[in-house]
C-alpha cells in the first residue's frame, strides 16, 4: 500500500494492489476507483463492536479490499486540521475518542476507559479513549494543528480536556478538578483538567471541536 496526505483541508489518498485492504469506520470513505470489494464487519465480535460504538465510531467497520492492482481509495478529514500517519510496530497508542480515520488490516482498535469511572464521566472528553496496537499503518485525524511534548519521568502537564489528541501508553492519565471555588466559577476554563504524567510522548491539538462549535453557535440563526 502506498499513500500520500495532501491539501490544506487534508485528504489521505491510498493506492492498493490486489489483495491489500484498508479499514475505516462507516462514513469515512470519500471516493474510490471501482476495483474494490466492501465487507462490513464488527472485527472482533459484537462486544468489541459495541465498545467502539461508545467512541462514536459505530459498531461496525468497513473493510475495503482491492481486487485489481493500482486502485485508489481516499479518506478526507471531517474538520479543518491534520491527518497523522503512525507506523505501528507493536507499540500502544492512546488517542481522543474521535481520532480514528483508517488503518491497514493488522492494526487493532479497542476502547480504553479511565481508571476511575466517576472521574472520567465528570470529565466529559476524558471518559472514553481510543486504544491502538498491532502492526501496520494507522491514520488519525486531529482538530487544528499539533504540538508535541516529550515528558520526562514524573514530569506533569495539565491540559484542557479537548486539547488532548494522543499519548503513549507509558503516560499516566487522570482527571483533576480545578481548585478554588472562585476559579471554578469565574475562571472560564472549565471545571476539569487532564493530568498527564511522564515518561512518554504527548501530542496536543490546538482547535478541539468543542471550541470551534462554541465560536460558531452565536452566529447560527435560531427560531426565536
Amino acid at each position: 500500500m502506498k499513500f500520500k496526505i495532501e491539501g490544506n483541508y487534508p485528504a489521505l489518498r491510498c493506492t492498493l494492489d490486489r489483495g491489500e485492504t484498508m479499514i475505516t469506520s462507516s462514513g469515512n470513505m470519500s471516493w474510490m476507483t471501482q476495483g474494490f470489494e466492501l465487507e462490513t464487519s464488527s472485527r472482533g465480535g459484537l462486544f468489541k463492536g459495541f465498545t467502539r460504538a461508545i467512541t462514536g465510531e459505530g459498531m461496525f467497520q468497513n473493510i475495503y479490499r482491492a481486487v485489481n492492482d493500482q486502485q485508489e481509495i481516499v479518506f478526507s478529514a471531517s474538520l479543518p486540521g491534520e491527518i497523522v500517519h503512525i507506523e505501528m510496530n507493536g507499540q500502544i497508542i492512546m488517542a481522543q475518542k474521535s481520532a480514528f480515520l483508517a488503518s491497514t488490516e493488522y492494526v487493532n482498535f479497542e476502547v480504553a476507559l479511565t481508571k476511575k469511572f466517576s472521574a472520567g464521566l465528570m470529565g466529559g472528553e476524558g471518559f472514553v479513549l481510543q486504544k491502538f496496537s498491532g502492526k501496520g499503518d494507522l491514520f488519525l485525524e486531529a482538530d487544528g494543528s499539533l504540538i508535541d511534548y516529550q515528558l520526562k519521568h514524573g514530569e506533569v502537564l495539565l491540559v484542557d480536556q479537548g486539547h488532548v489528541f494522543m499519548f503513549d501508553e507509558s503516560i499516566t492519565y487522570s482527571i483533576e478538578t480545578v481548585k478554588g471555588l472562585k476559579n471554578l466559577m469565574f475562571g472560564g476554563e472549565g471545571a476539569f483538567l487532564v493530568k498527564l504524567v511522564g515518561p512518554g510522548k504527548v501530542t496536543l491539538q490546538t482547535m478541539p471541536i468543542s471550541t470551534l462549535a462554541s465560536q460558531i453557535i452565536p452566529y447560527v440563526p435560531s427560531s426565536n
